[in-house]
């Protein structure tokens, strides 16, 4: 029979009750944990444990040393340390493309053309017709050629490398000149004038905030202009007395001074959205008929696929980005570039689009979806909570997320979890923000007006849903509060 002990005056006499790491290790669980996790992490854990159960015993608490009880801990701390910090969640917060939370999903065929491009050689940089080194953006450029009108395309790691990457190449040494406008920061304290700097082009900002007229650029324009850039304010909109100057005319003016006219996306669209029920966002195409040299966007947002930075439009003037030495820094692997290929395979039917892909499905899926959705989860979402809480249906709003579409919502439905208690409402909601948090597979939601708001928009795999609330209700019953705090 085990029996709690609790330390007394002599500190070497809890010392003595403790077993060695060496008569741990020849105990058959001990073993197994050798087998599972390798020696040194097991010793390691041992030890650990024994230096806790020591801290435990001098401090008076009373706990359970027997070398059972005691390999049970060391076998819950490896299993601790073996989990993966970048570890899979589920995205309830009624943001699509959650920047915290990887952004977009990838379809099932990008997953496939990852894996095989993981488990064996690929012929990244080799032409297999002539048997010569090859290039690795020809595996897209063609996509990209197709589905925009570009002449040529180059890829890099993300969208701000290829901003980065044009304003060096055409704006080294030179004048970049751009709106006050569309002066931008996106998330992380990324801003274009920090970025301009670092890439060796002058600031040349024209017009003011709200307004700016077809006259400001002609008269920034100079012998030292090295590019006129469009920045897409896709992250907030300026609305009232306002003026931009529309593309054509930008174009217009840029080539008349023999220097480039670069449009920066930023999300990025490939499709108008407008044909699946949501707001019109530019697509790269339209932006290239306007008159654009060259546009730069995201893989990862709108577009749904990995995270990539994206050059389309003229073919000489995409050779020079493509020449920069910068590019081979900024270039993407192997297991992107299959992800971007298989992905831009499905914009070549995009009747079925949302079918295949897991961003527009997300965005198109209907309030009414989202309630029966709903509805069918709140019976097992209450029992796994019991009486402290109490769970509602709701309507809310989703949105886009990753600064696309900052004034699009998206009418959706889910759950509401609030305190039975009133006085408790507020620490005990976040207390269960944290607890789902903390499950194998963490539940992610937000919380607003001092309820825990679960919104289903980006609930895919509801049979894991279910098993992680079954772990919860299992935490709950065995240790009650405690999982709360």
């Amino acid at each position: 029979m085990t029996r709690p002990v609790r330390a007394s005056a002599s500190s070497s006499a809890d010392r003595v009750r403790l077993p060695s790491v060496d008569l741990l290790l020849r105990a058959d669980l001990a073993a197994e944990l050798v087998l599972r996790h390798g020696r040194a992490p097991t010793v390691d854990a041992i030890r650990k444990t024994l230096e806790a159960c020591r801290a435990a015993l001098l401090s008076g608490a009373e706990i359970d040393t027997s070398e059972p009880a005691l390999l049970r801990a060391v076998a819950q701390r490896l299993a601790v340390e073996d989990t993966p910090n970048l570890r899979r969640v589920i995205n309830l917060t009624g943001t699509v493309l959650h920047t915290n939370l990887g952004r977009a999903i990838l379809s099932e065929k990008a997953v496939a053309a990852a894996v095989d491009a993981m488990r064996s050689a690929v012929a990244l940089e080799f032409d297999l017709g002539d048997g010569v080194r090859g290039e690795r953006d020809d595996h897209v450029r063609g996509l990209v050629r197709e589905l925009t009108g570009a002449e040529d395309a180059c890829i890099v790691n993300n969208n701000a490398a290829a901003v980065l990457l044009v304003l060096n190449t055409f704006g080294a040494g030179k004048e970049a000149i751009v709106s006050r406008g569309e002066l931008i920061e996106i998330g992380g304290a990324f801003r274009l004038p920090d970025i301009m700097a670092r890439a060796g082009a002058k600031l040349v900002e024209v017009g003011t905030t709200n307004r700016t007229h077809l006259r400001d650029y002609e008269g920034a324009l100079t012998a030292q202009t090295g590019l006129v850039l469009k920045a897409h304010t896709s992250n907030y909109i300026i609305q009232g007395f306002t003026k931009s100057v529309p593309a054509p005319d930008l174009s217009a003016v840029a080539r008349k001074h023999g220097v480039p006219f670069i449009n920066d996306l930023g999300s990025g669209a490939l499709v108008d959205l407008a044909r699946y029920g949501l707001v019109s966002e530019p697509t790269v195409r339209a932006a290239l008929e306007e008159g654009a040299d060259l546009v730069t966007f995201s893989g990862d947002k709108l577009l749904g696929g990995p995270q990539v930075g994206i050059v389309a439009g003229r073919k000489d003037l995409v050779a020079r980005v493509a020449k920069n030495p910068m590019k081979r820094a900024l270039r993407i692997d192997k297991i992107r570039l299959a992800a971007l290929e298989a992905t831009l395979r499905l914009y070549r039917d995009p009747d079925r689009l949302p079918e295949y892909l897991p961003t527009l499905r997300a965005f198109t899926r209907t309030r009414s979806e989202m309630q029966a959705l709903a509805e069918t989860h709140l019976p097992a979402v209450q029992a796994a909570l019991g009486p402290a809480f109490a769970v509602s249906v709701i309507e809310c709003t989703s949105q886009i997320g990753s600064g696309a579409l900052p004034l699009e919502t998206l009418p959706s439905a889910g759950l509401a979890i609030r305190a039975a208690e009133a006085k408790r409402e507020g620490g005990a909601v976040e207390a269960l923000s944290r607890a789902l948090r903390r499950l194998p597979v963490p539940i992610v939601g937000r919380i607003r007006e001092h309820a825990l708001i679960l919104d289903l928009r980006c609930l895919e795999d509801e049979a894991l849903f279910v098993e992680q609330l079954g772990v919860l209700a299992q935490r709950l019953k065995a240790r009650g509060a405690d999982v709360l705090a």
